[in-house]
């Protein structure tokens, strides 16, 4: 449903979220590394987050990304509408140029709740409330480090 960009994108804020603050900037190169993402393109989405005050950024040798207490109160529908827009939400999910409550594709009834619960906790939810979930309850938003066995 979402844009590689836009995973890359909500990674890189939550990872911020949980390692980075104002007196501990991270550069790009390591944030790709950690989340295993292509550290150009990163470094371009970083960017255009930077520039709708997503992402907090200093230059120089002490520098980097980082979130900051402002910067955690987004959501991550702040994240989406930058860089996806907001039309795969609002389109149907068939792709059909009609449907609606009024004229129902076959599985507008079924995906309907479901992108509705979605879009409550992407715009109700703050990165803060995000990146201490993930503290908390040891989800993984990198599997960098773990031992996938492949049969």
């Amino acid at each position: 449903m979402l844009s590689n960009a836009c995973q890359y994108a909500i990674r890189s804020i939550l990872y911020l979220a949980i390692y980075s603050n104002e007196s501990n900037k991270i550069g790009v190169k390591k944030i790709a590394e950690e989340l295993e993402t292509p550290q150009p393109f990163l470094a371009k989405l970083l960017q255009q987050l930077a520039k709708k005050s997503l992402v907090s950024s200093t230059k120089g040798p002490n520098g980097g990304f980082y979130l900051s207490k402002k910067d955690k109160e987004n959501s991550i529908w702040d994240i989406v509408k930058c860089i996806d827009g907001t039309s795969k939400f609002d389109n149907c999910f068939l792709g059909l140029a009609t449907c609606g409550d009024e004229n129902p594709c076959p599985v507008h009834f079924i995906v309907g709740p479901f992108k509705e619960k979605l879009l409550d906790d992407f715009r109700d939810k703050t990165i803060s409330k995000f990146a201490k979930e993930i503290t908390v309850s040891g989800r993984v938003i990198s599997l960098k480090n773990f031992n996938v066995l492949e049969d």
